[in-house]
């Protein structure tokens, strides 16, 4: 059951409106790191933990970000306000008019389509899709792919906070990426909580390569660190004439029934290029000046 309180979460307080800031704060609405994303992210992997604790703080969190998805939606409201009276009275001239919708960026396109109301894209004007939603079922997989998506919606907006001049704005816009925070650590403590969270899911890794680092880009620039040096790891250069991590030839082999083979070699046959000829083609026939180079037509 879900219940709407008419207070939005965090008191917002719009200086002026600005259709330009309008558009960027999309990017937190209908963008992909934006709250709706998050909210549909939690919500729906909420709703398949089996485990109780995990369960509720995922559905907590989805539920605090719809405040934020309100909270960013009337931003944008308010920032359109003044555009969105206009172009609804028709009030100025029509290149007047234009001129103040646009103000010099795509803002014209929220507020003639979406009549200055907030738009499920982000703000270069794409539409909002299912494919943001990247969980995968298993909860050690799909808390670590939180942990990124709050890290990735603070950057975002610690950027529209450098960007906003409106204090109001940036006030609300500080409370949001601080949440963000927040978040992390939320999402952190219960990846943790979770005894065996690494690696992901039941089945352990192959040991034969498990700690092995393959060099795969070789000269100026190699590096050693942490991630390949050390006790932990078996640092393999791999050379251009490398044969198989694992043995063999390095071709690929597949096991086909008597007639499955008889199949595919009379495909092979009926398919087969002839390398002893130099036919005349169509774009030789019908090369003109800036073709290059073509067969000569007898």
């Amino acid at each position: 059951m879900f219940m709407h309180n008419k207070n939005l979460m965090y008191t917002v307080r719009v200086s002026e409106p600005d259709p330009k800031l309008a558009s960027l704060m999309l990017e937190q609405f209908g963008g992909p790191q934006g709250e709706l994303a998050a909210a549909l992210r939690y919500f729906t992997q909420g709703l398949s933990d089996d485990d109780p604790a995990r369960k509720d703080m995922l559905i907590d969190i989805a539920t605090e970000e719809l405040s934020h998805l309100e909270i960013i939606g009337s931003i944008v409201a308010m920032l359109t306000k003044g555009v969105k009276g206009k172009l609804a009275e028709g009030s100025e001239e029509v290149t007047e008019l234009y001129a103040n919708i646009a103000q010099g960026n795509g803002s014209h396109t929220l507020a003639v389509l979406y009549g200055g109301g907030p738009a499920l894209t982000n703000s270069a004007g794409q539409l909002w899709t299912a494919g943001y939603i990247d969980s995968i079922g298993e909860p050690t997989a799909d808390l670590r792919s939180n942990i990124a998506a709050e890290s990735r919606a603070k950057i975002i907006y610690e950027r529209l906070i450098n960007l906003t001049p409106d204090p109001g704005v940036k006030d609300a816009l500080t409370f949001l990426m601080t949440r963000e925070v927040a978040h992390q650590k939320m999402f952190e403590k219960a990846l943790y909580s979770i005894e065996n969270n690494f690696p992901p899911g039941k089945l352990p890794g192959d040991p034969n390569y498990t700690d092995k680092y393959y060099n795969m880009s070789q000269g100026a620039g190699d590096a050693r660190g942490p991630w390949n040096q050390g006790a932990q790891w078996e640092f393999v250069d791999i050379k251009p004439d490398q044969a198989p991590v694992n043995g063999g030839e390095g071709n690929p082999t597949v096991r086909l029934a008597a007639e499955e083979l008889k199949a595919v070699n009379e495909a092979a046959k009926r398919t087969k290029s002839r390398t002893d000829v130099n036919p005349v083609t169509g774009a030789d026939l019908g090369a003109g000046p800036g073709a290059g180079k073509t067969t000569p037509v007898k």
